[in-house]
């Protein structure tokens, strides 16, 4: 429901940014180079609530793997996110932050922190620079409504309407709604004509129907991953898997979320096993080796979690007691295959409320990819997770987000000068 609006004069600036998250201040304050009036209206009472989430409270920003590499990370919009990354990488991002008293720190795995693990300090980094560059940040001021008027935008909010020459949507996807992403961000770009490619939770554990390991909660391993629609196959991907009381996470899991859909069929294969005939192999020398072994002692001699060793067999209808030289030709193809083959049938995704980020958005046909300007609506500028762009996890979605605001904030501080017309 619309509130009622104060009868004010219009305040009058070069650039509206909605949304005060990392893509929108980075863009204000590359857009306010030069001493450009730039306002940030922001939902929330605070700016950069949800990065305080970012790699499970301990602020992920980014990765340190070569930016070449980052397109790839980006599902199928490789094309589309590459000027920007190329145009503010890695470690711009370090810079920007160093330059106002953050360093930073890379783990093994690639993914980057602010080097005390605390999102205030980035939070605290980022406005200082906003103030530097005399960014107009204004929080508590929901977005109702924006309207082309004459040469420029109008933002209409419960305290007023302001009113630039551009105007800019950093306003998020679905994910975490309680952070403020509440998808407004679709609305208004739909509202002036562009099209929003379908929603849905993207970097989401995936809940199993009936969940058969639930008493395997808790185990984290690597295993290959095939994803099965109809009995075809759909993705295969390997890496670290996480066995929940629902069903499966970890960052693999959380990866391939973007392709899977319910009534889906996921296979794991256990360790580096790929295939039935190396684990049968491998069981085999095992065997030989230690002759008065149980078949569950071997199994986890080959580094399966042990819980994991109980359950598959138990559902395989094998006593884990049975001594190994028991266990002819039969029952050794039988463990071979559960192993190597371990099938869950998808319910569903987890929900918005529990995704990192959103799939689709904002049709990216439509946006320039080196300025993030709409191709339909001249001075409007689409950045981070309104558009239908979402990376894996590992810290790519904060880069996006940086990335792309830079990118916006760059072309409009290239514009000639001057309020709205």
């Amino acid at each position: 429901m619309m509130r009622k609006r104060a009868s004010t004069p219009p305040v009058l600036t070069e650039t509206v940014v909605i949304g005060a998250g990392p893509a929108g201040l980075c863009c204000a304050i590359y857009a306010a180079t030069g001493g450009r009036r730039v306002i940030v209206l922001e939902k929330n009472r605070t700016p950069l609530v949800k990065l305080a989430l970012a790699g499970a409270g301990r602020c992920n920003i980014t990765n340190a793997g070569p930016i070449e590499e980052f397109p790839p990370r980006y599902g199928g919009g490789e094309r589309f996110v590459k000027p920007a990354l190329l145009g503010f990488d890695n470690g711009d991002l370090s810079a920007l932050l160093s330059w106002n008293g953050v360093e930073t720190v890379a783990e093994e795995d690639g993914r980057v922190f602010p080097a005390t693990h605390d999102p205030a300090d980035v939070r605290s980094a980022l406005l200082t620079e906003c103030a530097a560059r005399r960014v107009d940040l204004r929080c508590s001021e929901p977005v109702d409504e924006i309207r082309r008027a004459g040469g420029g935008f109008e933002a209409l909010t419960g305290r007023g309407m302001y009113r630039g020459r551009s105007l800019v949507i950093a306003t998020g996807g679905l994910s975490y709604p309680r952070t403020g992403s509440t998808g407004d961000g679709y609305r208004f770009a739909r509202g002036l004509g562009h099209a929003i490619v379908e929603t849905a939770p993207a970097l989401a554990p995936v809940i199993v129907d009936g969940n058969p390991f639930a008493r395997c909660a808790g185990i984290s391993m690597e295993a290959g991953i095939s994803l099965f629609r109809s009995g075809a196959l759909v993705r295969r991907a390997r890496g670290d898997v996480l066995f929940t009381h629902r069903g499966l996470s970890g960052p693999a899991i959380l990866d391939l979320s973007r392709y899977i859909l319910r009534g889906d069929t996921v296979a794991l294969s256990v360790g580096t096993y790929e295939r039935p005939e190396q684990l049968r192999a491998a069981f085999d020398v095992e065997a030989a080796a230690h002759g008065r072994r149980s078949v569950g002692t071997c199994l986890a001699s080959l580094g399966i979690p042990k819980r994991l060793v109980v359950r598959v067999l138990e559902l395989a209808g094998i006593d884990q007691a049975l001594k190994v030289p028991q266990a002819g030709r039969a029952a050794r193809d039988l463990i071979a295959t559960r192993f190597t083959h371990i099938e869950l049938s998808v319910s569903r995704l987890g929900g918005f409320d529990e995704a990192m980020v959103t799939r689709g958005g904002v049709d990216t046909g439509q946006v320039d990819r080196r300025t993030m300007e709409s191709r339909i609506v001249p001075g409007l500028f689409v950045i981070g997770e309104a558009l239908d762009v979402d990376g894996d996890t590992g810290g790519y979605n904060l880069q996006w987000a940086f990335s792309s605001g830079a990118a916006a904030g760059r072309s409009l501080a290239a514009r000639p000068r001057g309020d709205t017309a």
